[in-house]
This record gives C-alpha cells, sequence and structure tokens, in this order.
C-alpha cells in the first residue's frame, strides 16, 4: 500500500497547492474598505517587493534574473501587468515556481512508484512532466491577461462616467482642462486614480492634459480614452466644439458595455448547459449500468 499511499499524498498536495493559487480566498469587506481608503506608499526596493510574496514567490526566486535575461516579460505582459498593479518580479517568481512544480511532480510520482517496485515506462513521467511544467509557466500569464481585461472593462465603464461629467461641466459654462479636473476630482476608485495621475502630471510637466490621457491611453491599451485625448486636443487648441462629440462618445461607451455584459452572461448561460448534460449522462449511467451488468451477467 505504501506505493499508493505516498504518491496519492503527493498529487493530492500538489493538487491542493494549485487550486488555492487559482481560487485564492476572499478578503473580507473590511480590508477592502480599508484599502481604500489608505494613502498609497511609497515604491518599495526590489528585494523588499520580492519578501512579501507567498510560497510561488519565495520558490522561484532564484529564477527572476535568468528569466529577465531572456527578454521576459514581453511588451504587451508588461503593459498586462501594469494595469493589474503587479510586479514584474512577482509574475516571473510564480511563472518560475509554477513551472518547477508542474516539472517536479510527475517525477516524483514515478520516482515513488518504481521505489514501490511498480515503475512506470519512462515516456509517461517524463512527458507528463514536460506537459506540466509548460502549463505551470504558461498560467500566470493567462490569469494575468484576464484580470487585465475585467479591468479595463472597469475602466472603461468609468470612462463613461467621467465623459458624462465632463459633458455637463462644460455646459456649465467651464473651460476644457478645468472640466478634466474637475470631472476626475469627483470619481472614486482605480480608474479616477489614474485619470487624477495622469491629469497630475501634465499639470507638474506643464504639458497638455490631453497629452498625458493619450499616453495613459497607450499604456493602459484603451482605444478609448486615446480618441477621447484626440477629441479635446481638437477643442484645445483649435477652439472646436466637443460637448456633443463628448455626449456621443459617453452613449457608444454605455452601449458597448451593455453589449459586452450581455455576451458575457449568453456565454455563462452556455456553460451552465454541461455541468446539466454531464449530470444527465451521470443519472443514465447511474439507472442503466446494473440492468446492463445482469444481463452481461446471464450471458
Amino acid at each position: 500500500m505504501t506505493w499508493f499511499v505516498v504518491p496519492s499524498i503527493g498529487l493530492g498536495i500538489g493538487l491542493w497547492a494549485l487550486a488555492v493559487w487559482l481560487v485564492p480566498s476572499r478578503p473580507p469587506l473590511s480590508a477592502l474598505v480599508t484599502r481604500l481608503n489608505t494613502i498609497p506608499a511609497a515604491r518599495r526596493p526590489r528585494n523588499e517587493v520580492l519578501a512579501g510574496g507567498g510560497w510561488a514567490t519565495h520558490l522561484g526566486r532564484p529564477f527572476v534574473h535568468s528569466l529577465s535575461a531572456l527578454g521576459l516579460p514581453t511588451q504587451c505582459v508588461r503593459r498586462d501587468l501594469g494595469i493589474a498593479g503587479r510586479s514584474v518580479e512577482k509574475h516571473l517568481a510564480e511563472k518560475a515556481a509554477l513551472a518547477v512544480t508542474g516539472l517536479c511532480l510527475p517525477m516524483s510520482v514515478g520516482v515513488a512508484l518504481a521505489a514501490g517496485g511498480h515503475p512506470l515506462p519512462w515516456p509517461i513521467p517524463s512527458g507528463g512532466a514536460l506537459v506540466l511544467a509548460a502549463g505551470g509557466f504558461l498560467l500566470p500569464d493567462v490569469a494575468l491577461r484576464t484580470e487585465a481585461e475585467r479591468r479595463r472593462a472597469a475602466f472603461r465603464h468609468a470612462l463613461g462616467c467621467y465623459l458624462n461629467l465632463i459633458h455637463i461641466l462644460l455646459a456649465g459654462g467651464a473651460g476644457v482642462e478645468g472640466a478634466l479636473m474637475d470631472a476626475a476630482d469627483m470619481g472614486e476608485g482605480w480608474s479616477f486614480r489614474r485619470l487624477r495621475s495622469a491629469l497630475n502630471a501634465a499639470r507638474l510637466t506643464r504639458t497638455s492634459p490631453w497629452e498625458t490621457l493619450g499616453q495613459l491611453g497607450e499604456e493602459l491599451d484603451v482605444g478609448e480614452l486615446a480618441e477621447l485625448a484626440g477629441a479635446l486636443s481638437l477643442a484645445g487648441t483649435e477652439g472646436a466644439r466637443v460637448r456633443a462629440s463628448l455626449a456621443a462618445k459617453a452613449s457608444a461607451l454605455r452601449s458597448r458595455g451593455a453589449a459586452d455584459a450581455e455576451g458575457r452572461a449568453n456565454a455563462a448561460t452556455e456553460r451552465m448547459a454541461l455541468p446539466g448534460m454531464l449530470m444527465a449522462f451521470g443519472f443514465v449511467l447511474f439507472v442503466f449500468y446494473p440492468a446492463l451488468f445482469q444481463i452481461n451477467a446471464s450471458l
């Protein structure tokens, strides 16, 4: 029994660690409220950034420099890291840790089975190790991409509200730059903080606010913000009237958000059909299997 129990325990621990990494526990509401009301601290050094991570960060820390020397992460991944608020070092450490875990898990199971007198053919653990290592190496990129898309959708929703506020302030007689600053000060959340940071950077560097907004749109890969910067540039440099254009852009953003929400709901509805089909198949198998077994036994 030892050759069966020991690999099963190792496999269970590995699956549990993977499940904990994929589905982290939700923080309490009080912690989230405290985080919203906390003033961001100064940027910490690189070693302190890595010191506060979990088991994956500590395990993959020695491989961060080697992965950085290979040119990782790519520019697209760096853009997603910026919008998700994650550090490059932690991301590379997680990739390395999951790759090493996936590489060692099948090999350890194969060694344990060989020690118990039931060795597996060498292509099975070797192939499984390569597949799990590749999957573990790419899994953080997939999770990061999902998180970045979710934040981009939230930013587009906040941008629609921002456009409505600018439209109201312009209708009240405010100037373009004043409307930009006042509208950004009215909102809360991550999206409005990024807008305020861009506008404050424009004020401190004595550059035009639509230029910094355009740079923010390129950094976050949000084309709607770049379009807003272009429209505001016409208003600020050529005196174009952009109230109607801003109202149309806000309406388009709302329509796109509603269409995306409807598409996600339809996709979730389609995914719900698969568990129902599996349950129906299991029920049919549970009902008819005893009868089929009796028929085969009688033959």
